[in-house]
């Protein structure tokens, strides 16, 4: 049986709308909402708006990408489009590494909770498992990986049903605490308790961005969707805009139910008083069906997201092999089922691997959501850079301003790093820059068909020193274990003004021409389409 077939256009805009909805709301919604007003106190709910709107402005510039681009795993092939194989070796490095490594953070999240009942899951004053804890972890890796081997609409289908007890129970928790809101908690201790930098901590380390981390499985997928020239932009704008309201709304109704006591002893420690914040909240009510109800979806939601995770990484996997700096093996798909399995399995031994107990296992988690910060501010870069090197690719969805949205988007994704502070960019950027220079060492291997090495590091300069200026600037900056020379708001100022340079410098720097693949797969791709949307296509 060939392993080359084409992927199958079975996931329709409902599956898509579940899958990116799924994505969002998977542990961080269960956590975010104490840290975050830790962090911040009442004004912490304007942080969800205000991480809502940076990733619509980024979810714009995927909707146009997606329309014009739909390429399983486009996520990682559009900068290797614009600027070569090298900048999408980059980001393609760390946006796996941050996929299987969330895949884990999923299936620790269910263990965890699952030892709200069983505690010999979870090893006594720690968050480590014990060996049942561990086999139980690698249980349900098991069981994501056996549901996405066998086909797409398996993966899809088991979505809709773990989805429909994912949404009640937001709703409920909604509606139950409307009854409990008390308006005067949003003046005890004042509305701003820590000022503006309250906020930046609340979206950049408080979960709020961690919590909108669901664009990719969208792109992602984009080579199996039905029309996704429709149907990619729908679902980005209808599942950002749907969970802007509902994180926001559960944050105000939090804050609003909180005893009125309980806030005596300052916001800060209101992650301390609520660490799950609506099971406790739910038992200082005196909601003890509520707080079996949140406890139950503690655990089908970080689960449902781990399956959501798995299928997402191996397209990336996929993506990240088609570009030529991964062994051609991962870019088989299964004739059949259309599963690019190889891809999978590689994806479950990374997640596997990433359960084991590392102790800088807390600073990974932190480094790999900064990560996928940072491979989305690179759509405004291949967006910008095609209008130049690919001015005849036809865009089904145009994004009127994109001018403007573009870099705001860059901007915004860049404070988001920084945001994240000195220890989680160091590592983050030392990475990136150690892989860059091995890049270069094995540069006798790298693809140099299409473009040449010599291309792909004029291509690529203006990464290395975007690395290089996040670095200097977190350093030296006010924010998050910098020395504090930058005071705020002029680090925010010069790097508004160095993003701009960037973005500009990236643009121009782009390929001459870009590479955008029109092989054999991706013709049984578009043709396929074609014969099941041949109206709308």
């Amino acid at each position: 049986m060939s392993d080359q077939g084409p992927f199958k256009k079975t996931i329709s805009l409902l599956d898509l709308i579940l899958i990116g909805l799924g994505a969002i709301f998977g542990s961080a919604w269960l956590f975010a909402v104490s840290n975050v007003a830790s962090k911040a106190g009442p004004i912490g709910s304007i942080s969800w708006i205000i991480g809502g709107v940076i990733i619509l402005l980024i979810g714009l510039v995927y909707a146009e990408l997606g329309a014009a681009l739909p390429r399983t795993g486009g996520i990682l092939r559009y900068p290797v489009y614009s600027h070569g194989p090298l900048v999408g070796y980059l980001i393609s490095f760390i946006t796996i590494v941050a996929y299987t490594s969330l895949i884990s953070i999923e299936v620790t999240a269910v263990r965890q909770y699952i030892a709200y009942w069983f505690p010999g899951l979870t090893k006594a004053g720690s968050d480590s498992p014990t060996i049942a804890g561990w086999l139980v972890q690698f249980g349900l890796l098991c069981l994501f990986f056996l549901l996405n081997y066998w086909s797409v609409k398996t993966f899809t289908k088991s979505n809709i049903i773990i989805s429909i007890f994912k949404y009640f129970v937001p709703l409920t928790i909604i509606t139950v605490l409307a009854f409990h809101f008390k308006s005067g908690n949003f003046s005890v201790e004042g509305f701003a308790p820590f000022g503006f930098q309250g906020v930046q901590a609340a979206i950049s380390t408080g979960g709020v961005m961690f919590a909108y981390l669901g664009l990719h499985p969208i792109v992602s997928v984009a080579g199996e969707v039905k029309n996704p020239q429709r149907n990619i932009p729908i679902a980005l704008i209808v599942c950002i805009v749907l969970a802007a309201v509902i994180y926001s709304l559960l944050q105000v109704l939090f804050i609003g139910a909180i005893p009125t006591d309980v806030l005596g002893g300052g916001w800060q420690k209101i992650q301390q008083e609520f660490a799950l914040p609506f099971k406790d909240i739910a038992v200082a009510l005196g909601l003890g069906w509520l707080a079996t109800i949140v406890v139950l979806d503690a655990v089908i939601s970080p689960g449902g997201n781990g399956n959501i995770f798995m299928n997402t990484t191996s397209r990336l996997v996929y993506a990240w092999s088609r570009t030529g700096t991964l062994f051609n093996v991962f870019s088989r798909v299964h004739e059949k089922t259309g599963i690019p399995r190889p891809s999978l399995w590689l994806s479950f031994v990374l997640s596997v691997f990433w359960t084991l107990p590392f102790p800088s296992w807390n600073a990974l988690v932190n480094v790999c959501s900064v990560a996928l910060i940072l491979s989305y501010a690179i759509a405004p870069i291949s967006s910008a850079a095609f209008r130049l090197n690919a001015k005849d690719l036809h865009k089904p969805f145009t994004l009127k301003g994109m001018s403007i949205i573009a870099p705001l988007s860059f901007i915004f994704a860049t404070y988001i790093v920084y945001w994240s502070g000195w220890k989680t960019i160091s590592w983050l950027i030392g990475s990136q820059l150690l892989m860059f220079v091995i890049y270069l060492l094995f540069s006798k291997y790298v693809p140099k068909k299409d473009v040449s090495l010599a291309q792909q590091l004029k291509s690529s300069w203006w990464l290395v020193a975007y690395y290089v200026m996040m670095l200097i600037i977190s350093y030296i900056g006010s924010f998050g274990g910098g020395i504090g020379v930058l005071s705020n708001p002029l680090d925010l100022i010069i790097i508004a003004i160095g993003s701009l340079l960037i973005y500009f410098w990236a643009k121009h720097s782009g390929l001459p021409k870009a590479i955008i693949d029109n092989d054999d797969e991706d013709l049984k791709e578009q043709e396929e389409s074609i014969k099941e949307n041949p109206v709308s296509t």
